[in-house]
């Protein structure tokens, strides 16, 4: 029956196109008929897939699992599209919702696939894997002996998690050494603690966001509400909000922690494949600094929420951006779950906007202030991050150049902080337009 109806839709488009030329409704037939092949071409496909899922299933050497077959098969399918869309079976789901409340028990690793390979985002202050010396840009050959290449990312983190005080063994690949490094790590109960706080000089509010989840805009609060009692208003010269080597979350966390700097204003704007798709996103809950100048630090490694605060706040001229270009992650992962037991589908479905129009994808935010950081030798060669447009099949920036590569390191050590020092300069008397980029003199 079904070769039948794709012969009788191939003879209609035929029947089309010959009307074309001779009936008055020419251009509403070619259409149909278009549609009638693309239809046609789909089942087809539909039924080669159908072909080769029997095949493998009768003669493969050992009998496969039918439910594994098909989540390899939409495993490949998704991840065909952008860097950033994914498929999550039903564990995978449960584990990114654990994740995105804060607690949850692994090494403290946030990481993406490359070249099928796990690639190091940034590792969690204060877990096991910064302990440990583990860097942003490092490369995840073999987890416990066992090769990465061929796993999924969510295989991969998996195989990462496991009861607290178990070990396990991460063999890392680092640009610029010649042979792999062995790092054996204790697993912990990961509390990601996404923001930190302390007074700098008796003068300024320093204020570092590590991630975007579900307590990162009650923590600022917090934060700024201690800064605020122990230093008195007439004392305060401003706040530094550190964003540097942050991966993101979050779009409502992003929203949140924006309005609490911004009295009101659009925030950022999603736009997908259809116009009336389009989204904005506003500033509520008033300015709870008062209108302290704010100075924003970014990097190679401020990526996505992290790209939407700094660029909603630099657009409104409330804060001057510090340090060097954001990763250019601008693209929006809509969570869509699918049914009990069935997990979840992330798929990229629209592109960030600043308010002021600029799209993020692949090209990131540039500082207005680009301050580079003296990088010891040991880590020259990963100095810097390749970015979204070094990511292989990343959605394409909507216009311009797309920008790969900014310096994503911070010294250990604040007194080696060159970016940092330079915000505590602008805040201490150095005038800065907040929307024109320039270069200051930075202590050395």
């Amino acid at each position: 029956m079904r070769k039948n109806w794709l012969f009788l839709a191939g003879t209609m488009t035929g029947v089309g196109l010959t009307l074309m030329v001779t009936g008055p409704d020419g251009a509403q037939l070619v259409a149909k008929a278009k549609a009638a092949a693309g239809m046609a071409d789909t089942y087809s496909q539909l039924n080669l897939f159908g072909a080769v899922f029997e095949r493998v299933r009768a003669d493969y050497v050992e009998k496969p699992s039918d439910s594994a077959l098909i989540e390899g098969a939409i495993n490949g399918m998704v991840s065909s599209l952008d860097p950033h869309s994914r498929y999550m079976n039903d564990k995978s789901w449960r584990d990114m919702q654990e994740t995105t409340s804060g607690e949850f028990g692994g090494l403290g690793l946030e990481v993406t696939m490359e070249e099928g390979l796990v690639k190091v985002v940034a590792p969690i202050d204060d877990t096991p894997a910064s302990k440990a010396g583990i860097l942003s840009g490092d490369l995840i050959a073999k987890i416990d002996g066992e090769a990465v290449q061929g796993l999924t990312l969510e295989q991969a983190v998996a195989k990462m998690k496991g009861g607290v005080n178990t070990k396990t063994k991460l063999t890392i690949m680092r640009k610029g050494k010649d042979s792999p490094l062995d790092v054996t790590l204790t697993r912990e109960i990961i509390k990601v603690r996404p923001v930190r706080y302390h007074t700098e000089g008796g003068d300024i509010g320093y204020i570092r966001i590590t991630s975007f989840n579900e307590q990162t805009t009650e923590s600022l609060r917090k934060a700024v509400a201690t800064i605020s009692k122990e230093i008195p208003q007439e004392k305060l010269a401003g706040y530094v909000v550190d964003l540097r080597n942050n991966p993101g979350g979050l779009l409502d966390q992003a929203v949140s922690v924006s309005s609490t700097f911004l009295p009101r204003g659009e925030v950022v704007s999603t736009r997908g494949r259809n116009p009336e798709e389009t989204q904005r996103f506003t500033a509520r809950g008033g300015d709870l600094t008062k209108g302290k100048p704010l100075v924003v630090l970014i990097n190679g490694g401020s990526a996505s929420a992290s790209e939407i605060v700094a660029g909603a706040l630099h657009d409104h001229k409330r804060a001057t951006l510090v340090g060097t270009r954001s990763f250019g992650k601008g693209s929006v992962q809509t969570i869509i779950p699918l049914g009990a037991g069935n997990g979840a589908l992330a798929l990229t479905t629209a592109r960030y906007y600043t308010p002021s129009g600029r799209s993020i994808q692949a090209q990131g935010i540039a500082p207005d202030i680009e301050v580079k950081q003296d990088v010891p030798d040991e880590f020259k060669d990963r100095g810097d991050l390749k970015g979204e447009a070094g990511m292989r099949g990343h959605l394409s920036a909507v216009d311009g150049t797309e920008q790969t590569g900014s310096q994503s390191y911070v010294p250990p050590d604040e007194k080696d902080d060159k970016a940092l020092h330079a915000a505590f300069n602008v805040l201490r008397g150095v005038t800065v337009n907040a929307d024109v980029r320039a270069k200051a003199a930075v202590p050395n």
